[in-house]
């Protein structure tokens, strides 16, 4: 759990978790109500679709991806982003490698 005074966190400090072909995650930092994750895809991996209590917002801060939220499909690239509301299905085709930044509220407890 961070603590009230570690303000600062050095990315090196932090263990990537593979959590799938080709995708591996990084919990960077996190109290109850937000956590913030960074997530690398290889080329052709897929986070399956999916839905949880989280409400989530993601970042693509590089590659591109097929993102599905509620139903609808769109492409995005560096800089985009998705909203996922709480309960609702959704999922990623990554079709060039890159990496995704997950915001969650309140934190993702099962994974820490």
């Amino acid at each position: 759990m961070l603590l009230a005074d570690d303000f600062f966190l050095e990315d090196s400090a932090r263990p990537w978790e593979t959590v799938g072909m080709g995708v591996r995650r990084k919990v960077l930092t996190y109290d109850p109500q937000l956590m913030l994750v960074r997530v690398e895809f290889a080329a052709g991996s897929i986070g399956a679709p999916h839905h949880h209590v989280h409400t989530q917002m993601t970042h693509v801060v590089s590659g591109v991806f097929e993102a599905t939220v509620g139903g609808r499909m769109q492409v995005l690239r560096a800089g985009d982003t998705f909203y996922a509301p709480s309960e609702v299905v959704h999922g990623v085709v990554c079709v060039a490698a890159g990496e995704l930044l997950d915001a969650f509220s309140p934190m993702r407890e099962d994974f820490v």
